[in-house]
C-alpha cells in the first residue's frame, strides 16, 4: 500500500463542496490502493499557474512528503503539464492529479477484455492530450541542443505510437460492438430498464435483489465497470432485462466519456431509466446533477426515467420528501414491491405510446 498525501486548492467554485470532493478524492485513493497520511488544503483566489498551490507551497509540501516519509502525491485538481512539470521539479515523488487516478482505479479492476480495451484507451487520449502540451512549451523553448529539436521528436514518436495503439483499441472495441447488437437482434425482446447513478449508491445491490442475482458488490467507488444484465419480475407474465451501469461522478474525465460511450450507448436501447440515488448520502443532490449532466452529454436526457432513492432506511433529512421519486432499500428490501408495480406500470404506458 503507497503512503499518500493529498493536495487541494480550494479556490470560490470551490468553498460550497471542498470538503465533500476530498472525501470522495480519498474514497478512490483508498479503492487505487493508497493510504492516505494527511490532507493539506491551500485557499487561494485561483490555482497559481504555474505549479498549482504556489512555489512556496510546494516546497512546504516537499518537507512534510520528506518527514511522512510518503511515496507520492495525490492532487484534487486537475494538473496541466506545465503545473506537473514544475511541481516535479520540487517534489521529488510521483504527482498523480484526479484525472490520473480516476483512471488508475479503472484500470485495476476492469475485468472484461472491453473494459480492459476501454480503459487502456482512455489512459493513451489522456496521455495523448498531455503529449500535446508538453509539446508546446518545448516550442516555445526557441530550440536548441537537448531541448526542441530532440524533444520534439521524442514527442512525435510517442505521439505516433499512442495514435496506432488508439486506432487499434477502436478497432477492437467497434468489432465487439457489432457482436453485442447482433445478439441483441436475435434475441427475444424483452423491455429494457437501466439502472444509472453516481458511484457506489447501491446499483449493484438493487439489483441482486430484484433479479435474485449475484452480480459483484463492493463498498467503493466504481465496483461495477463492465455492463450487467439480468431478467427481474415485475407482475404475473411480466419480466424486464434490468441492466447495471459503471457509475459515473463528478466532472468524470472526457477520456472515460469518451472511450466507454460505446458501452454507455447501449442506454439508448432502454425503454426506462431508473436514476438511483443514495439517501443516507447528504450530497445526493450534487450527485444528482453529476449524473444529469453526464446523461445530457450522452444525449440519453430524453429517455423516460424514474428516480430512486436507495439506502432509505438510513436516509439524510434533505433526501426525504422528494416528489415523484420512490425510496426503497436494497438491504431491508422496504419500498420493492412498489418499485416493481411501478416499472410495470410505466414500461407498458411506454409500450402502449410506441403501440399508437
Amino acid at each position: 500500500m503507497q503512503r499518500a498525501i493529498v493536495v487541494a486548492v480550494e479556490t470560490r467554485a470551490l468553498h460550497a463542496t471542498i470538503d465533500a470532493e476530498l472525501d470522495e478524492f480519498e474514497a478512490l485513493a483508498r479503492a487505487a490502493g493508497a493510504k492516505i497520511l494527511e490532507r493539506i488544503v491551500q485557499r487561494r483566489d485561483a490555482v497559481d499557474a504555474a505549479t498549482l498551490v504556489g512555489s512556496g507551497k510546494a516546497s512546504e509540501i516537499a518537507q512534510r512528503a520528506h518527514d511522512e516519509r510518503a511515496d507520492l502525491i495525490l492532487v484534487l485538481n486537475d494538473l496541466r503539464p506545465r503545473q506537473r512539470k514544475n511541481l516535479e521539479k520540487i517534489i521529488p515523488l510521483p504527482i498523480v492529479d484526479r484525472t490520473m487516478l480516476i483512471l488508475d482505479v479503472f484500470a485495476r479492476y476492469a475485468r472484461s477484455r472491453e473494459g480492459k480495451l476501454q480503459v487502456e484507451l482512455a489512459q493513451l487520449r489522456y496521455r495523448q492530450s498531455n503529449l500535446i502540451g508538453s509539446a508546446a512549451d518545448l516550442s516555445r523553448l526557441g530550440g536548441g541542443i537537448g531541448t526542441r529539436g530532440p524533444g520534439e521528436t521524442k514527442l512525435e514518436v510517442d505521439r505516433r505510437r499512442i495514435a496506432q495503439r488508439i486506432a487499434a483499441l477502436n478497432v477492437a472495441l467497434r468489432n465487439i460492438r457489432s457482436q453485442r447488437a447482433l445478439r441483441r437482434s436475435g434475441s427475444q425482446r424483452e423491455p429494457l430498464v437501466a439502472l444509472v447513478g453516481y458511484t457506489n449508491v447501491g446499483k449493484s445491490s438493487l439489483l441482486n435483489v430484484m433479479a435474485r442475482s449475484d452480480a459483484y458488490v463492493a463498498d467503493r467507488p466504481f465496483a461495477t465497470l463492465d455492463p450487467t444484465i439480468r431478467r427481474v419480475y415485475l407482475a404475473p407474465g411480466s419480466y424486464v432485462r434490468m441492466a447495471d451501469t459503471v457509475g459515473f461522478i463528478t466532472d468524470l474525465p472526457k477520456e472515460l466519456v469518451a472511450a466507454f460511450r460505446a458501452t454507455l450507448e447501449e442506454l439508448q436501447e432502454a425503454d426506462l431509466l431508473l436514476h438511483v440515488l443514495d439517501a443516507s448520502n447528504a450530497q445526493w443532490l450534487r450527485q444528482r446533477r453529476a449524473v444529469e449532466a453526464i446523461l445530457a452529454q450522452l444525449e440519453l436526457d430524453s429517455v423516460p426515467a424514474i428516480t430512486v432513492f436507495n439506502k432509505c432506511d438510513r436516509a439524510v433529512a434533505e433526501a426525504l420528501g422528494q416528489t415523484g421519486a420512490l425510496y426503497v432499500s436494497a438491504k431491508t428490501r422496504e419500498g420493492l414491491d412498489s418499485l416493481r408495480a411501478t416499472i410495470h406500470q410505466r414500461v407498458a404506458a411506454i409500450n402502449d405510446e410506441t403501440k399508437v
